[in-house]
C-alpha cells in the first residue's frame, strides 16, 4: 500500500512567529517504522512548503496514496480537517486517518467530520502500523488497539483498547527525514538544516497544563546516549545538519545523562549546534559548561509566573530564586536563553501579570515568549476549566497562545491581548537589546525582531482564525 503523511499548514504556532520552522518529529518516526516494514511512503510537508489547499490536493492526485495521515495539534485541526476535505474531494476513496494531540483527545468531535475516516489515538508508531496492515489485509479494525472509528454499519463509535506505551525507545527506527523537505526549515528565519531529535517520553514532573504528559504518560523513557549519538551521525552524514533541537520536554531532567551524552559527544568529535528544553531546578553552572562545550547555544526555560502562588496551582514546583539563578548561571557560562512565561490564568490579575513580564524582563533572556494561558484537551488544567466554565472561546483555531481564551479575575480579554502586544514589543524594541542581539545573533535578528512585531501588533493571529468546524467539549 502506498501511504502519505501530511503536516497541514501550521502558521498558529509558538515558535512559528520567531521565525522557527522545523520538521515534524511524529511523522518522521510513523514514517520509519512502515518503511522499515517495506510500505511505500512519502511526506508531504504543506507548512513548510508553504501550500494552498488546492495545490495540497494536486500532489495527493500525482502521489496517489491509498492511506492519508494527517497531524493534527489544538489549533490547527481546523486547517487538518480543511486538508482532509480537499483529499476527500480529489480523491473520495484515500483512507484518511488523523492523529496526534487533539484527535487524540477529542476523538469523538474530529470524528464527526465525514472526511475523518480513523482517528490513531496516543503514541501512533506501531498503531499506525497495525492500522496499515489491517485495511491492507482486509481485517477488522475494531482488532487494532489505540484506535477510534464509526462503524460502516450502524454508524456507532468504536473505541478499542489503548495500546502500551512503548517501553524501549532505542527499539524504533530513526525518523525518516530523508523524506522531508529538509531545504526549507528555519530558525530565526535563517534557512538552515536542522532537525529535530528526541531523547525521552513522558514526563514525571506533572505540571497542570502539559498536554505532553497527557499524551505520554507520566513515566518516563529514556533513549540510550549512545543511541542518541548513534542518530546524530546518521543526520550529520546524511542530512548534513548543522543545529539540532531537542524536542524533549525537560532534556536536563537526568544530568548523568546529560554528562554521558555530552562525553560522547566530545569522544565522536560530533560537531554540530544544539539547543534543548530544561526546567530551572535542574540547572547548574557545572552542567551548563558541560552543555556549552559540547555544542549547546540555546535553552528554553519555562518561568511561567512571578507568583509563587500561581506557580503552585500550575503545579509547577519550581521557586523565584531558583529561576534567577538559572538565568544568571546561563549568561555566566554563555548560552542564550528562551525565557518562556504565561499571563491570564484564570486567578491572574493585572497586579500579578504585570509582576511577572517586568519579571521576565529583569532575568536578561537572550528572547522572551509572553504566552496566555490556553487549556489544551487531555490536560489538567483544560478539565479544571472546563467543569468552572472558565473556557470563553470556543473556536479551536483560537487556542494559539496568543489569543485570549480564559475568564480572569479583573482583566478583559481586549485588555489582556494588549497587554501581551505591550510585553513583546517592549522587550524586543529595545535599542540596547537590539545592539547586543544583533552583536551576537547577526543582521537576520532585525528581520526576525521585525516579523515577532507584525505578527503581536495584528488583530488577529496568521491561519485560518475564523476557522470553527469543531467547538470546545469534554472530549470522553
Amino acid at each position: 500500500m502506498k501511504v502519505t503523511f501530511l503536516n497541514p499548514p501550521q502558521t498558529n504556532s509558538k515558535y512559528k512567529f520567531l521565525g522557527v520552522v522545523a520538521p515534524s518529529l511524529g511523522i518522521g518516526y510513523m514514517a520509519a517504522v512502515l518503511e522499515e516494514h517495506g510500505y511505500d511512503v512519502d511526506v508531504l510537508d504543506a507548512s513548510a512548503l508553504e501550500l494552498t489547499y488546492d495545490e495540497i490536493g494536486e500532489e495527493i492526485l500525482k502521489r496517489n496514496p491509498d492511506i492519508v495521515s494527517i497531524s493534527a495539534l489544538t489549533p490547527t485541526i481546523g486547517v487538518a480537517l480543511d486538508s482532509a476535505d480537499k483529499i476527500k474531494q480529489v480523491k473520495p476513496d484515500t483512507v484518511v486517518v488523523l492523529g496526534g494531540y487533539h484527535p487524540t483527545f477529542e476523538y469523538k468531535s474530529v470524528l464527526e467530520e465525514p472526511s475523518v475516516d480513523v482517528v490513531v489515538r496516543g503514541e501512533g508508531e506501531y498503531t499506525f502500523l497495525d492500522l496499515v496492515q489491517t485495511i491492507e489485509r482486509g481485517g477488522d479494525l475494531a482488532n487494532v488497539e489505540g484506535l477510534a472509528f464509526h462503524d460502516e454499519g450502524d454508524s456507532s463509535l468504536i473505541v478499542t483498547p489503548d495500546r502500551p506505551i512503548i517501553h524501549d525507545l532505542d527499539e524504533l527506527p530513526f525518523p525518516a527525514f530523508h523524506l522531508f523537505p529538509m531545504e526549507k526549515y528555519k530558525i530565526l528565519n535563517i534557512t538552515t538544516n536542522v532537525a529535530t531529535i528526541i531523547t525521552t517520553r513522558g514526563c514525571p514532573m506533572k505540571c497542570s497544563f502539559c498536554s505532553s504528559a497527557a499524551l505520554h504518560g507520566e513515566h518516563l523513557r529514556r533513549r540510550s546516549y549512545e543511541n542518541v549519538c548513534d542518530e546524530i551521525e546518521v543526520r550529520l552524514r546524511e542530512q548534513n545538519i548543522d543545529t539540532i533541537a531537542f524536542m524533549d520536554d525537560t532534556f536536563t531532567l537526568n544530568k548523568k545523562f546529560v554528562r554521558d551524552f555530552c562525553a560522547e559527544i566530545k569522544r565522536r568529535n560530533l560537531k554540530f549546534w544544539w539547543g534543548c528544553t530544561s526546567r530551572v531546578d535542574t540547572l547548574d553552572e557545572d552542567l551548563l559548561q558541560t552543555m556549552k562545550d559540547a555544542g549547546c547555544i540555546t535553552i528554553f526555560i519555562g518561568v511561567e509566573s512571578a507568583d509563587q502562588q500561581m506557580l503552585e496551582k500550575m503545579n509547577k514546583n519550581i521557586t523565584i530564586s531558583k529561576t534567577e539563578n538559572a538565568f544568571r548561571l546561563a549568561r555566566k557560562v554563555g548560552i542564550r536563553t528562551i525565557a518562556s512565561c504565561v499571563i491570564g490564568m484564570p486567578e491572574d490579575t493585572r497586579k500579578s501579570i504585570a509582576n511577572t513580564i517586568a519579571f521576565v524582563k529583569n532575568l536578561n533572556p537572550n528572547y522572551a515568549l509572553y504566552s496566555l494561558a490556553t487549556p489544551y484537551p487531555g490536560t489538567r488544567f483544560y478539565n479544571e476549566t472546563f467543569k468552572k466554565n472558565l473556557i470563553q472561546i470556543k473556536d479551536w483555531s483560537k487556542f494559539t497562545l496568543l489569543d485570549p481564551v480564559l475568564k480572569t479575575v479583573d482583566v478583559s480579554s481586549k485588555e489582556l491581548r494588549s497587554i501581551q502586544k505591550k510585553a513583546f514589543l517592549k522587550f524586543y524594541l529595545r535599542p540596547g537589546y537590539l545592539a547586543k542581539q544583533v552583536s551576537q545573533d547577526g543582521l537576520i535578528l532585525l528581520r526576525t525582531v521585525l516579523g515577532v512585531a507584525r505578527q503581536i501588533v495584528s488583530k488577529k493571529t496568521n491561519g485560518n482564525t475564523d476557522y470553527n468546524k469543531t467547538n470546545v467539549n469534554s472530549g470522553k
